[in-house]
C-alpha cells in the first residue's frame, strides 16, 4: 500500500466510511477505490482518471483534494498531454446555444399555430351552424306565402309546387359538411436543470415516459459509465471508454445516472435536447429523472 492510499484509507476510516459508502457518495466503482488505496493504478481506465478518482476520494473523506494531489504529485501518473482546440470548444458551445434558441421558438411557433387553428375551427363551426339554421327556416316561410295564393286547382301549378316541395325536403335532409379539426400536435418534452449539487447536474424531463440518450464524442477518447436507475440497486447499462468520433444512443424507461471521464470531449443530447456537460477535462455526473404527471 502506497503512502497516498494509507493517508486516504485512513481518513476514511476515521470517518467511519465503508467502501460500499464511498462508491455511492463518489459513483467510482469499488474495485477503483481499493486499487487507489493499493497504488495500483493500472487497474484504472487510464492516467488521466487517477488523479480525477484521487481528488473525487479525497473530497469524500473530507480532505483537501489540491493539497493531497500536489503533495503526492510525483508518486500520482500525469496524465498524457491534450491538444485542446480554444477555438473548436467556443464554437461547440455557440453550437448550443443557438440549438437551444433554435428549440425555444420551434415550440412558440407550434403554440401560436395551435391557437390559431382552435380559433379558426370554432370559427367554422359556428358559421356552419347559423348557414343550416337559415336554410332550414327559408322553405317555411315561402310555403306560407304561397299557399293562400293558391285557391284554384291547376295541375300544372300542382305539380310544380310538388317538385319545390320536394326540393325543399331534400334541402332539409341534406347533410350539413363539417370541416374536420386540425390534428391536435405531440406533446413536447422539456428537459430541464433543477439543480447541482456535489458534483452533479439533476436534470428533469416533462412530457414522456421514456429517455433517449444520445452521446458523441468530438474530442480525445473518454470513458463513460450509464446506470439505470440510479442508487444502491443501480444496474450498469454501458462503461466503456469511447474514441474520438464513436456514437452511442441508449433508450430507457427509468431515470439514469451518467459518469463522464473528461466532460469536454463529448456532445450530449437527452429526449433531442441539447444538455451542456461542461467546457473542462474534469469528471462530470449528471442525473436525469423522468417527471410523473
Amino acid at each position: 500500500m502506497s503512502d497516498l492510499g494509507q493517508l486516504l484509507r485512513k481518513a476514511r476510516i476515521e470517518k467511519k466510511i465503508s467502501l460500499d459508502d464511498l462508491q455511492e457518495t463518489t459513483k467510482i466503482r469499488k474495485r477503483y477505490l481499493e486499487a487507489i488505496e493499493d497504488g495500483n493504478y493500472k487497474v484504472l481506465p487510464g492516467n488521466f482518471y487517477v488523479r480525477a478518482f484521487i481528488k473525487s476520494y479525497a473530497e469524500a473523506v473530507g480532505l483537501d483534494p489540491n493539497e493531497v494531489l500536489n503533495m503526492y504529485q510525483n508518486v500520482i501518473p500525469q496524465p498524457e498531454p491534450e491538444q485542446i482546440e480554444p477555438i473548436r470548444t467556443k464554437r461547440t458551445t455557440r453550437n448550443t446555444e443557438r440549438l437551444g434558441k433554435w428549440a425555444s421558438n420551434v415550440m412558440v411557433i407550434s403554440f401560436v399555430v395551435l391557437i390559431l387553428g382552435v380559433i379558426y375551427y370554432y370559427m367554422s363551426q359556428s358559421y356552419t351552424g347559423n348557414t343550416n339554421d337559415a336554410t332550414k327556416e327559408l322553405p317555411k316561410k315561402i310555403t306560407d306565402k304561397v299557399e293562400p295564393a293558391a285557391q284554384t286547382p291547376d295541375p300544372g301549378n300542382t305539380g310544380a309546387n310538388g317538385t319545390n316541395g320536394a326540393n325543399g325536403a331534400l334541402a332539409d335532409n341534406k347533410p350539413v359538411q363539417v370541416p374536420t379539426p386540425p390534428p391536435t400536435p405531440p406533446p413536447t418534452t422539456e428537459v430541464k436543470l433543477v439543480k447541482s449539487e456535489r458534483g452533479t447536474d439533476y436534470y428533469t424531463v416533462a412530457g414522456t415516459d421514456k429517455l433517449k440518450i444520445e452521446m458523441k464524442v468530438t474530442g480525445d477518447s473518454c470513458w463513460i459509465e450509464v446506470d439505470s436507475p440510479p442508487g444502491p440497486n443501480k444496474t450498469v447499462i454501458d462503461s466503456t471508454t469511447f474514441k474520438n468520433g464513436e456514437t452511442k444512443t441508449w433508450d430507457l424507461t427509468d431515470a439514469a445516472f451518467l459518469i463522464f471521464g473528461k466532460a469536454n470531449a463529448v456532445e450530449l443530447t437527452v429526449n433531442g435536447s441539447p444538455v451542456v456537460v461542461g467546457d473542462q477535462p474534469n469528471v462530470k455526473k449528471i442525473q436525469v429523472d423522468i417527471q410523473k404527471p
